[in-house]
Formats: C-alpha cells, structure tokens, sequence
C-alpha cells in the first residue's frame, strides 16, 4: 500500500463492499492543506456529502452551525471510532487515527459507517 498523495479537491467516499459486495458512494471533498483543514465545515449550513481531513486525528467543532458526525480512519482507511459532536465541542485524539471524516450529524449511520469498516477514497 503506497503513500496517499492526495489533493484539495472533491471525489467519492466507497463506504463497505468487502464481503457481500454492497457498497455506499458518497460525494467527498478532500481537504489535505493546512488552509483547507483548518476551514473544514465550519461556517457552513450543510454540507454534501462528506469531508476527509489528512493527515488528522482530532477535530473540534467551535463556530460550527451545526452538529457533525466525525469518523476516525486509520492508515489503510479502516474506521476505528465514530462520534457525533455538537457545536462547541473538542474531540479528543486518535493516536491510530490518520484521517478524520466530517458529515452531518445522523448521516454516517445511514451509510453504514461504523468500527471497523473498510472505506476507499477515489479522487475525482
């Protein structure tokens, strides 16, 4: 598995599809900057979709309008912890966590984003 030198831009999250051949695409934004990290969602009424942060393994929602799912990815992109944050809120580090997913709140369960899910990143 090589480095991942991925760039700002937008693509598809591929969420499962390992054992039943079912999978979920989801619109992406990838946010690999230092600017675009640290802009993330904040100051946004919704988002579409969902944002990949990286390198990251925390996030805080202070001046978010709203409240966010937030998935903890580790190197080959595996979730290893998924939480729902509201405004206001300091998530604590992932010290395995190489890539943070942003969502709205209540969209990564309909997903199927939970412990232990592969997931793939195709830019586009």
């Amino acid at each position: 598995m090589g480095l991942r030198r991925w760039r700002d831009g937008t693509g598809v999250l591929v969420v499962g599809g390992d054992t039943d051949g079912a999978s979920v695409r989801i619109p992406l934004e990838i946010a690999v900057s230092y600017r675009a990290r640290t802009k993330g969602l904040l100051g946004r009424e919704f988002v579409d979709g969902a944002i990949l942060l990286s390198p990251a393994n925390s996030v805080h929602t202070f001046r978010m309008r709203m409240p966010i799912d937030v998935a903890y990815l580790d190197k080959r992109l595996t979730v290893i912890a998924v939480r729902t944050m509201r405004p206001g809120r300091l998530g604590l580090p992932r010290m395995r966590s190489r890539h943070v997913l942003e969502a709205e709140a209540g969209a990564m369960a309909g997903w199927g984003v939970r412990v232990g899910v592969r997931t793939e990143v195709l830019e586009g």
